[in-house]
């Protein structure tokens, strides 16, 4: 096994005390060696963290024994390398920004579907009510460029603000489809998910843990590429591997 445990990790819950829970949490993540980026939100955590696999897991064994962290679960991948350059935990107003604060995920979820059911409907193309199934991309383009789903609509947007606009544009052409969003672990789809039924696209869905979650489980079934992923690794290639450094898209910019 590869010596470096990667992990991607969020959870909707409201926090406070922010300065003195980044600062614990810090000093955990320093004394175990690990690096990565945490977000500390008033209405969660978002974190990608890499290290040896008992110090991570001890972290996160460590972080799960405050209550409100205790259903925290994680996406796991291993690399040669370290993928991280140092240790960050900063404070925001949104794990992921969105400008909608009437969208609430700890206050309840929408609908989800786990990768083997999902990989259920694309194998037969409808769900089990016989609804043709389109798969909603929520990430951003050059994201999209790595990889996607098979036949996949997504909207070129820049940044996740656009995604309302853009997916309310579509709202009357695909009223009779069932729609599955995702995205690279899951949190963008958290908000997409509950703004898709808020404006009445009732047959939605958000692929359970990703793109990420989908590999661990199922692999490249109805796949094409890979998935961008935030740290040096670039992107995963569908067994959880890390691309090869020839096929880097960004190291062909760069030069």
């Amino acid at each position: 096994m590869k010596p470096i445990l990667n992990i991607a990790a969020y959870l909707f819950v409201s926090l406070d005390n922010l300065a003195e829970l980044r600062d614990k949490m810090l000093g955990e993540c320093n004394a175990r060696h690990l690096k990565g980026t945490i977000l500390l939100t008033g209405e969660g955590i978002n974190m990608f963290l890499a290290g040896s696999g008992p110090e991570l897991r001890g972290f996160l064994d460590w972080l799960r024994e405050d209550p409100r962290f205790k259903s925290l679960e994680s996406k796991d991948s291993w690399s040669e390398t370290q993928p991280f350059k140092k240790m960050l935990i900063k404070l925001k107003n949104e794990i992921i920004r969105m400008n909608h604060p009437t969208i609430r995920p700890e206050e309840g979820r929408a609908n989800f579907i786990a990768p083997k059911k999902l990989q259920e409907w694309l194998d037969r193309g409808t769900d089990d009510l016989g609804r043709p199934v389109v798969m909603v991309d929520t990430r951003n383009a050059f994201e999209v460029e790595y990889g996607t789903f098979e036949n996949a609509l997504h909207f070129n947007i820049e940044k996740f603000t656009q995604f309302p606009e853009a997916i309310s544009a579509k709202k009357e052409e695909l009223a009779d489809k069932t729609l599955v969003s995702f995205c690279t672990g899951g949190i963008r789809c958290e908000k997409s998910g509950l703004y898709m039924r808020e404006i009445g696209m009732g047959h939605s869905y958000q692929l359970e843990g990703g793109i990420l979650k989908y590999f661990e489980e199922v692999g490249s079934a109805h796949y094409t590429g890979t998935c961008f992923v935030f740290d040096e690794r670039e992107a995963l290639e569908p067994n959880l591997d890390s691309i090869p450094v020839e096929r880097s898209i960004r190291k062909k910019l760069k030069a």
